[in-house]
């Protein structure tokens, strides 16, 4: 049996034994008594290891935007392998980083022309606080290191990330984190906007938080606002309309640098390239990862204004500009990735997917107004949510019973976020696809009691 035969063999069957893999966010006893196994997966569809065909609604994990084992992606990767597996870019480089680094700067809003390639969403959020921290300091305003989050906030794992990030369970375990780091006021607001369709009409004055907590430590004392547009991981999470172009004249009236954390929003998630460019808002950086290489292999970056990148590059020619970096930026299997992710994003014109097919999405993911249990419906691009009321004394139960019925008896991917389950589709889905996941999803709800 050839070594590539045993890999594929293991990699499309149950497990035999199951207690070395940790499982992260997963419930592992639980999880292990029932296990969820895929096996394999073709533009919209898994595949279980006993042969049952799952619908997928959530892009993989927000990630897979242009679906799963694309031919010329797999082409791709398989190409480089072959060809540089590995190269450092600690002072060494290789090709493909820089044409990558061409290729998002030319999809990126203006001013936000250079990049830093990091491998997840949670190197993405560290890096660019520590770029924002560093940046005050090389303009002699080294005074400014308090980093300001919001609750509800989702940055990944890293300790800077659950630092600004505002999810209690992501913190708690974790003892006192970054300290100078203080909160805004998350903006889900069901008593004045449940079953709002698109962006809320009520909140937009909570961003005045901002102002309130600039007074409180003083502006010279803050490098930088973090924020999602969207926060997907606290259950979606929208702005009200006007919201983020009050933070963002707030951050520029203070100083203060404004960092958009588009892990889950970036590449065409609510259509254009960017929720910036969509909704009018630049940023000072943005953070990536997930759809960036469709979820084929791990790759985040940062995207930085030409303000920020300029303001390091000065000092000796040979000095160290930044004394951060991973092993694995700019790695040639993930740019080889990006590329070509890039070109089926361009060529099949899936920027402008959610757009053209959002309202679509919208009336029929708000048609399940009404079913028993749900206290609200929220959208953007192509993006949903759902909220399930809590069952007295087990919050968390009624939202993991429906994404369970949705994957067992209607063979249907959804995530569940506490009581919430949210949805994300690849964005090459077509019209029969969003009538599939919502009948199939209707028919889980019914049945959740």
């Amino acid at each position: 049996m050839s070594d590539a035969h045993s890999v594929h063999q293991a990699a499309t069957s149950a497990p035999e034994q199951q207690d070395a893999f940790w499982m992260p966010f997963t419930a592992n006893r639980q999880f292990k008594k029932a296990p969820r196994l895929l096996a394999s997966a073709a533009d919209m569809h898994y595949q279980t290891v006993d042969g049952r065909r799952i619908l997928d609604g959530t892009a993989g994990l927000w990630c897979c935007n242009a679906g799963h084992s694309r031919p010329s992606i797999v082409q791709a990767i398989a190409e480089q392998a072959a060809t540089l597996d590995f190269a450092p870019t600690f002072q060494m480089g290789h090709p493909l980083p820089f044409v990558l680094a061409e290729r998002l700067a030319a999809i990126a809003p203006d001013p936000l022309k250079h990049v830093f390639f990091t491998n997840s969403g949670s190197e993405s959020v560290d890096t660019a606080l520590k770029i924002a921290i560093a940046y005050h300091r090389v303009r002699g305003e080294g005074q400014r290191t308090r980093l300001i989050g919001r609750e509800k906030g989702y940055h990944g794992v890293g300790f800077g990330g659950i630092a600004v990030g505002g999810l209690p369970n992501n913190r708690k375990f974790f003892g006192p984190l970054l300290p100078g780091v203080d909160h805004m006021r998350h903006t889900l607001d069901i008593e004045r906007n449940a079953f709002s369709r698109g962006l809320p009409e009520h909140g937009v004055e909570l961003a005045e938080d901002l102002e309130r907590i600039v007074a409180l430590h003083d502006a010279s004392t803050v490098a930088a606002v973090i924020i999602e547009p969207i926060s997907g991981s606290a259950g979606v999470v929208l702005p009200p309309k006007g919201y983020l172009q009050r933070v963002r004249e707030i951050c520029s009236k203070h100083g203060i640098l404004l960092i958009m954390d588009e892990v889950i929003t970036g590449f065409g998630r609510v259509g254009d390239a960017f929720a910036a460019q969509r909704f009018g808002v630049i940023p000072d950086m943005i953070t990536t990862a997930k759809g960036l290489t469709s979820g084929t292999v791990p790759m985040g970056a940062v995207f930085t204004s030409n303000a920020i990148h300029d303001a390091f590059m000065n000092g000796p020619d040979g000095a160290i500009e930044l004394f951060h970096g991973y092993t694995y930026s700019g790695h040639p299997l993930a740019c080889a990735a990006a590329i070509a992710t890039l070109d089926i994003y361009r060529d099949e014109d899936l920027f402008n997917a959610a757009q053209r097919l959002e309202q679509y999405w919208e009336d029929r993911l708000h048609a399940l107004k009404g079913l028993p249990n749900i206290i609200d419906i929220r959208n953007f691009g192509l993006i949903g949510a759902i909220e399930l009321a809590p069952r007295p004394g087990a919050a968390g139960a009624r939202g993991y019973e429906a994404f369970t019925r949705a994957f067992y008896d209607y063979d249907l991917l959804v995530r569940a976020t506490g009581d919430v389950i949210a949805m994300s589709p690849p964005l090459i889905l077509q019209r029969e696809h969003i009538d599939q996941i919502f009948d199939r999803l209707e028919s889980a709800l019914r049945a959740t009691a």
